[in-house]
């Protein structure tokens, strides 16, 4: 197990997310931060966390749960009604991308309704896409093995992401 990020660094690239969150959404009054179900949605807590402290925007953070492997098999929930989010700018936000299936899924859900703008954050981008799916925010992008994988910690105060 070799370690790609330590906390401090975690914290530092979530930093910096969050304030490019905030440059591309100054002109928005309300913005909605959906975390996938486990690290992303920690992830998107943070997100918001950061930046409530820097904007007036009204910052909402909602769950997505689906199933990573097998998304297909079962319904997606988001834990917000899409009527609230309908006509917003819509931010997607997990731990690590690798091959955009999950993300994808999630954003077939969100596509039901209309949407002003919908974009993705990643903390890890590993680039091996099967599903044309783009992180437009990331705080590492790493190039490994298909047999490699990464895993992360946002335990708080013991943050760390490791390659296996």
């Amino acid at each position: 197990m070799q370690e790609i990020l330590s906390s401090q660094e975690i914290k530092q690239k979530t930093e910096r997310l969050a304030h490019q969150l905030i440059e591309n959404t100054f002109e928005e009054q309300k913005v909605f931060i959906g975390g996938i179900e486990g690290n992303g949605i920690v992830l998107a807590n943070t997100l918001a966390d950061i930046m409530r402290k820097y904007t007036d925007t009204e910052i909402i953070v909602f769950s997505i749960k689906v199933n990573k492997s097998e998304p297909w098999s079962e319904d997606i929930v988001l834990s917000s009604p899409s009527s609230e989010m309908e006509d917003s700018y819509i931010i997607l936000v997990d731990d690590v991308f690798n091959s955009g299936k999950t993300i994808q899924f999630a954003l077939v859900e969100i596509l039901q309704f209309p949407t002003k703008a919908i974009k993705t954050v990643a903390l890890v981008d590993r680039k091996h896409r099967r599903f044309p799916i783009k992180a437009n925010f990331v705080g590492l992008s790493l190039s490994t093995t298909l047999k490699e994988r990464v895993e992360v910690d946002l335990t708080a105060g013991q943050e760390k992401a490791y390659l296996v």
